[in-house]
């Protein structure tokens, strides 16, 4: 008589109960619909990268230019920042129409896979997945950066935790990969409020330079004060001197304000319907924050001449901060809240990529070129394995460079700037199909010239960064591309593989005979179970065999099996002198299916032993047989597992 008393439901592995007390119960599938983002939210999670690049565009630019012609520095800022301007109105532009055209999360990937194929879409693929991933070490780095000119400018030269720099970039990076596993709904709530402080900070920061301005009451910054940038001498002419080599490299530097303008692209998916729209409304509105926060540090920067430092701290917007609101209490209490809501949007800033990252990667391993596990959700219906790649590089990252902004931003910008240009590109080539497309000739136009500005971007970069860090990324390039495009090849190669299927194929078994082998290596429960199990496959013969390693323990164990009433199958026992198990294993399956006609099953019981204690007192060699003898055409290997823990539960209670 079947036993009807419900079976106990299985107990939750120690790994599972930590994450679930970690992360929170699981969110079901059918909860991702809800897990959108409102406009005001979004800006604030998408557009936190964008809009703190304010924090150090200005500064990388006078970093280069200062050493060169001195104080001109600050005027020649003036035009390259606006030039910067240019290239984000350009851009701005063109991405209005990718959230359009391609509401789909992906961004610069999407278009170029669209209009280019898959194969050329990988330069996009990996230009945005090494941006993302120097985004989350800039970010951190410059937001540790924030804290620590804090430190220098209200304790009047406290060093005292310069030192602390690399783990306290490494501890945010961890933190923001925490928020990020937990789901994009506690994300989004923790990670948008900064964006907005940040915003209230900068326009009362330029709000009270304006009118210190206009009063006549705007100090300017000690130029040769103890540990700044040396000044060069201004020469004569419309550059002041510098190089037209040296105004690119600021440029290129500046460039860096313009980093995370994809985010909305790429984390279309995230907005509620309708999804282009306010993606579009969204990125409008963060290209203007953007742009009037950049050209108001870099005014400020030239009127109060607020000069890089050689170590990076105090920085550039910390030392304005200081100069616009002077020395009183009232201005100490304004200079901190700027500097702490800058730290907290650079650190928001680098949680941007936790959730671009993730996406594109899925995408990018759903035409395969990466591994498929990156498209999975995880406990949170967050893309885990995506968030977990992103943190472990971008920690190694900050390991290498030791967390400094200005060896990183020679690594940043060509990735960005590859990836406006394959988005430009593709919308060119979008439109150029559709001759009846509404302003086709505006749309082309806009896109070719926003193109062409990138490509000349990155060439600069390129050219101009390379000795610093850049051949990294220029030699990164093709390797990743070619590694993305090798990972494709392998799975079209297995797919193909597993679909010829031939012609006269069929289900039907072609042996006359199917023998089951019982692997046994003790007289116990487990042993018992695979015996019954395999009676009940109607095998046309059950042999139990144990292979000799130990010929004492073969006795004692031949012994227990004859005296046991519980078995009908004698015990064999198969030779291993050499106590090459898998191989013994392997040839005596090779010769009992020889004919062609016998099929063999090999059922190896698998103890179950509870984690970590039992995987370090047993070793299973179950899986290890199987993969021995996935060769052989006519061998089937089933393992039985047999849960021990549940087992000494049981023992435990009877005798209770």
């Amino acid at each position: 008589m079947a036993d009807t008393e419900a079976a106990p439901a299985p107990r939750d592995p120690l790994g599972y109960r930590l994450k679930r007390r970690l992360l929170g119960p699981p969110l079901v599938t059918g909860r991702l619909a809800h897990e959108k983002l409102s406009n005001p939210m979004a800006l604030g999670v998408l557009a936190s990268d964008c809009m703190s690049s304010t924090a150090y565009g200005s500064e990388e630019m006078l970093r280069i230019l200062v050493p060169v012609v001195g104080v001109a520095a600050f005027t020649l800022l003036l035009p390259v920042t606006g030039a910067i301007l240019l290239v984000l109105l350009m851009l701005t532009l063109s991405y209005r129409d990718v959230v359009m055209v391609y509401t789909r999360a992906g961004g610069s990937y999407v278009v170029a896979r669209e209009n280019f194929g898959p194969r050329v879409a990988q330069i996009a693929a990996v230009a945005l997945l090494v941006d993302y991933i120097v985004t989350v070490a800039v970010q951190t780095a410059a937001g540790t950066d924030a804290l620590i000119s804090l430190a220098h400018l209200v304790g009047e030269g406290y060093t005292g935790i310069d030192h602390m720099k690399v783990p306290l970039s490494a501890a945010m990076v961890l933190l923001l990969a925490y928020g990020n596993l937990r789901g994009i709904r506690e994300a989004g709530r923790a990670f948008a409020a900064p964006a907005y402080l940040f915003v209230l900070a900068v326009a009362l920061m330029l709000a009270f330079g304006l009118v210190r301005a206009l009063t006549g009451g705007l100090p300017h910054a000690d130029v040769h004060a103890a540990g700044a940038v040396p000044l060069g001498e201004a020469g004569d002419g419309w550059l002041y001197g510098a190089s037209l080599f040296m105004v690119l490299r600021a440029f290129a530097n500046g460039g860096s304000s313009l980093t995370g303008l994809e985010a909305i692209s790429n984390g279309v998916s995230a907005f509620r319907r309708p999804q282009g729209p306010n993606a579009r409304r969204t990125l409008t509105v963060m290209s203007c924050l953007l742009g009037g926060m950049v050209l108001g540090v870099s005014t400020l920067a030239h009127y109060t001449h607020a000069i890089p430092y050689t170590d990076g701290n105090p920085t550039v917007i910390a030392q304005e901060a200081r100069l616009v609101f002077g020395d009183s209490p009232l201005g100490t209490a304004g200079l901190v809240f700027v500097q702490l809501a800058t730290a907290l949007i650079l650190y928001t800033g680098a949680n941007t990529p936790f959730t671009g990252f993730p996406f594109l990667a899925s995408f990018v391993a759903e035409d395969s070129f990466l591994p498929r596990q990156l498209t999975r959700r995880g406990h949170r219906l967050a893309f885990s394995n995506g968030i977990v790649c992103l943190a472990v590089v971008s920690l190694a990252l900050l390991l290498v460079t030791r967390a400094n902004v200005d060896k990183l931003v020679a690594l940043y910008a060509i990735g960005v700037f590859t990836g406006f240009t394959m988005a430009a590109a593709g919308l060119t080539v979008h439109y150029w199909r559709r001759p009846r497309e509404p302003h086709r000739h505006w749309k082309l136009a806009v896109n070719i010239g926003a193109a062409v500005v990138s490509a000349l971007v990155v060439v600069v970069f390129a050219v101009t960064k390379f000795t610093e860090g850049a051949w990294l990324v220029v030699a990164v390039f093709p390797l990743g591309v070619w590694a993305l495009i090798r990972i494709n090849r392998q799975y079209r190669a297995e797919a193909k593989a597993l679909e010829n299927v031939p012609p006269l194929a069929t289900d039907r078994p072609r042996w006359r005979r199917h023998l089951v082998y019982v692997l046994v290596d003790g007289f116990d429960l487990a042993t018992l179970k695979a015996l019954a199990y395999a009676h009940e496959l109607r095998p046309d013969e059950v042999r139990a065999l144990h292979v000799v390693v130990d010929e004492a323990r073969a006795r004692r164990l031949v012994e227990r099996w004859e005296r046991s009433p519980g078995t009908t199958v004698p015990l064999e026992l198969v030779d291993c002198p050499d106590r090459r198990l898998r191989h013994t294993i392997v040839a005596l399956a090779a010769r009992t299916t020889a004919d062609g006609t016998t099929a063999l099953t090999l059922l190896i019981p698998r103890r179950a032993y509870p984690p970590p204690l039992g995987r370090l007192l047993h070793r299973g060699i179950g899986d290890e047989l199987a993969k021995a003898l996935e060769h052989l055409p006519d061998v089937a290997v089933t393992i039985l597992p047999f849960d021990v823990a549940r087992a000494v539960e049981r023992l435990r209670s009877a005798r209770a």
